[in-house]
């Protein structure tokens, strides 16, 4: 019974702390290393299915051992793979993060199959099923397949049959093309961001200017994600800010993507957006204590009782 879509872009991650410099001709060490499913798409399924929520996968993967690994992690969560779709003609996408002192991950990244990810790639069956309520289209800007005209009738369908439409971008200078999005605003119930991202995409200094100034391009309700500071939310003429819990950092990589796992599992349940943005808070705080995007939810799931 899929009761979210997830659409958009999957890696293999490998995430290395401690790595604060990069000198040429010099070889680099680092004391602790994660290798397992990254991606934005892929952190919101799997943290939707440790959260309760049945989510479907709809991405790309090579041929592969990267995609062999990246399977048996989300079978173990019990996500839909129907949908995930292979291209033997190019590699699954793999990101390297290196993680300093501050807690702060850089990535060297191939976008692989994730290049190859068109909005024509998306199951028309998925449309048909009942169970499902909404649609969450993940890691917008590294996705050039859905940077097309075509992004707002395929939007719009999604909340004609009822569904509720949420957009995550990620910063990305070789697809920074804001037409695109300032163009389905309007088909977007929350649009999800960080402040950075906020900054780049509006040219405002505040995270509220920034928010209402999306919100004046369309978008029904905007959430910038402001890191240990929470969120700001503005939704409904209603703007305010939801605290977060302080907590002990080891590595920001994948908060944002717990951050909207928490939030769309709060939707689906019912409750609203400032209700959904408290349980969102929290996912981000547990994800930011442990190395690599999914490591608590690995953790709780290795703890859950197995069922005879």
């Amino acid at each position: 019974m899929v009761e979210v879509v997830v659409f958009g872009n999957v890696t293999l991650d490998v995430i290395c702390q401690t790595v604060d410099d990069v000198p040429r001709y010099e070889s680099v060490s680092f004391d602790r290393v994660i290798l397992s499913p990254g991606g934005c798409a892929s952190n919101v399924a799997v943290g939707l299915a440790a959260l309760g929520v049945e989510p479907a996968l709809v991405c790309k993967v090579g041929e592969d051992p990267a995609a062999e690994l990246l399977r048996r992690t989300w079978l173990n969560f019990g996500i839909n793979l129907d949908y995930v779709q292979v291209d033997p003609s190019v590699h699954t996408a793999v990101s390297v993060g290196l993680v300093d002192h501050d807690a702060q991950p850089r990535f060297i990244h191939t976008p692989g199959a994730n290049g190859r990810l068109r909005l024509e790639d998306f199951p028309q069956e998925l449309f048909r099923i009942a169970s499902i309520k909404l649609l969450h289209i993940a890691g917008f800007f590294v996705l050039p397949g859905l940077l097309d005209e075509q992004l707002v009738g395929f939007l719009r369908k999604a909340r004609q049959i009822g569904w509720i439409v949420t957009l995550d971008v990620v910063n990305s200078k070789r697809y920074w093309r804001p037409e695109y999005l300032f163009s389905c605003l309007g088909e977007v119930d929350v649009f999800l961001c960080n402040k950075v991202e906020a900054a780049k995409l509006t040219g405002k200094d505040t995270i509220q200017d920034a928010a209402g100034s999306l919100i004046g391009a369309g978008a029904k309700a905007v959430v910038v994600k402001a890191g240990g500071e929470g969120c700001y939310v503005h939704s409904s003429g209603k703007a305010e800010m939801i605290p977060a819990q302080p907590v002990n950092v080891v590595d920001t990589t994948g908060a944002g993507d717990a951050f909207a796992a928490g939030l769309i599992a709060a939707l689906v349940r019912g409750k609203d957006l400032p209700e959904a943005c408290w349980q969102a808070n929290d996912c981000g705080a547990k994800i930011v204590q442990e190395l690599g995007t999914i490591t608590y939810w690995e953790k709780q799931l290795q703890q859950a009782p197995k069922m005879d």
